[in-house]
């Protein structure tokens, strides 16, 4: 992988207290269809799932939704969507968003939001893929989350050798950059591995 085409967003269903965490949504979803990346989320309209779709539309960009049979009706599925997958289930969900998804950004949310994004950072320690994974770190929404994977590694509960490998932007114009230089340095460091090795990342 030497650049960014999908990148997956989990964010709030909801809107949040804070007006910036929708500016935010939608200020990404812009950027991402400027540079003709598209989006893969969780197939809603409401809350921050559907600022960001929505922006990414509206700006002439591309979208896949996918959603469970189950949560159609209660997050309103987004019908403008390019594409719209329906799974039986959540672990569905999550695999072909893993598979179909460059990258991963985590916007505000709740804790589905936060279990997505810890599956994906716990993957990524295990070593079961190399992709990016951002905190899109809004008006400080995740220094609570940073403030904890510290104390982890304090009492040792991260290892050394088991580093919990994810990035921080705070300002909304940090995220691609970020996502890009990260994936850079994963192509030039898959150079230098044997090509059975490097396809196993």
């Amino acid at each position: 992988m030497s650049t960014i085409k999908t990148v997956c967003v989990y964010c709030g269903s909801g809107p949040g207290t804070n007006p910036r965490f929708a500016e935010g949504a939608k200020a990404f979803g812009k950027a991402l269809a400027e540079n003709n990346i598209r989006l893969v989320y969780g197939g809603g309209s409401l809350g921050l799932m559907g600022a960001v779709a929505t922006s990414v539309l509206d700006h002439g960009g591309t979208v896949t939704g996918i959603i469970p049979d189950f949560l159609r009706m209660r997050e309103n599925a987004l019908t403008r969507v390019q594409e719209m997958i329906v799974t039986p289930d959540m672990h569905e969900r999550k695999r072909l968003m893993f598979e179909r998804s460059d990258a991963f950004v985590a916007l505000p949310g709740g804790v589905g939001t936060l279990e997505e994004l810890v599956e994906q950072m716990t993957w990524k320690q295990l070593g079961r893929h190399a992709k990016p994974v951002l905190l899109a770190n809004i008006d400080n929404f995740w220094e609570p989350l940073f403030s904890l994977l510290s104390h982890m590694r304090q009492t040792e509960f991260i290892r050394a050798g088991l580093s919990i490998d994810v990035l921080k932007a705070d300002r909304v114009e940090d995220i691609l950059p970020k996502l890009k230089a990260a994936v850079a340095q994963l192509a030039e460091a898959e150079k230098q591995l044997a090509p059975e090795m490097a396809r196993k990342l």
